[in-house]
């Protein structure tokens, strides 16, 4: 199933139910029926997921590292969270800039 995120100050942006899920979790709210963060709500969204990215990075690295040693070659290259994240994460930013609210709906 499709979820789409909109935002007057950001085109649309859908992805699936899972990843939304996944990154609503991230920034402190569940996907429900519909839902919304508000402007007020914005800047510590950005922020939580901006902290995930960073994590997630950091954990990549350290595995490609130990896949290296053990291994002794390469560790293949797996989309990670910031690649799956941006599209949302833009449309955070923006509507933050905008002073606008991001809502959602199944």
């Amino acid at each position: 199933m499709l979820i789409t995120f909109q935002s007057k100050a950001a085109p649309d942006v859908t992805m699936l139910k899972d990843l939304a899920g996944y990154l609503l979790g991230l920034v402190g709210k569940r996907l429900d029926v519909r839902g919304v963060i508000t402007r007020e709500q914005l800047p510590k969204a950005i922020e939580r997921l901006e902290a995930a990215i960073v994590d997630d990075k950091k954990l990549e690295e350290e595995q490609a590292s130990l896949h290296h040693v053990l291994h002794g070659r390469s560790h293949e290259h797996r989309a990670g969270l910031a690649q799956r994240a941006y599209p949302f994460l833009d449309m955070l930013r923006q509507a933050c800039d905008s002073e606008t609210d991001v809502i959602w709906g199944l």
